[in-house]
């Protein structure tokens, strides 16, 4: 193996390493959407379903990469999904997800410089602000919870889940 095949599956490593994280936050902050919506916080549940949209757009970005570089986006998710948390979990949970991500992007970030990949570094470091936009968010929520407790919960329960996004499935948009 060259030097440059070397370099390039070190980035594709990292690149899936990272790709499975979101896929495991997708399904994370979808679970999410469905317990907040279930327990009546649709403003809450419609948030977390637009950010694992964010996640979705990561995912396939890194997925996208990897094939550039000549590899197989991962298909596996990074670990267990969480269920059933109490909504005073939940955002703890989940702001310490997004914390651990920014860490470990910022390392594979490293790597991808350290093996000559600009574009891939600017990929980490776009979807590391993002990230840092979720983190923001959930610790927020998470704050509001324990400090203004079920006076903060009381406001958000009956609120609409709706997110105003328009169905673009391939079935609708006529192309099937």
């Amino acid at each position: 193996m060259s030097d440059k095949e070397k370099r390039r599956a070190n980035v594709i490593e990292v690149l899936n390493k990272a790709r499975a994280m979101e896929l495991q936050a997708i399904h994370q902050y979808m679970n999410h959407h469905y317990s907040l919506d279930d327990m009546d916080y649709g403003e809450l549940a419609a948030k977390m379903k637009l950010i694992a949209i964010d996640e979705m757009r990561h995912a396939e970005d890194f997925a996208e990469r990897i094939k550039e570089l000549g590899g197989e986006p991962t298909t596996s998710k990074a670990g267990p999904i969480e269920k059933r948390q109490p909504i005073d979990k939940i955002f703890v949970y989940d702001a310490e997800e997004e914390d651990n991500a920014i860490d470990a992007y910022n390392q594979f970030l490293l790597v991808c410089r350290e093996n000559g990949d600009s574009v891939s570094v600017k990929l980490f470091e776009e979807i590391i602000d993002d990230e840092q936009a979720h983190f923001n968010y959930f610790d927020a929520i998470k704050d509001h919870i324990e400090s203004l407790g079920d006076s903060y919960l009381s406001r958000i329960a009956g609120t609409s889940s709706a997110t105003g996004l328009a169905p673009q499935g391939f079935v609708i948009t006529g192309k099937g």
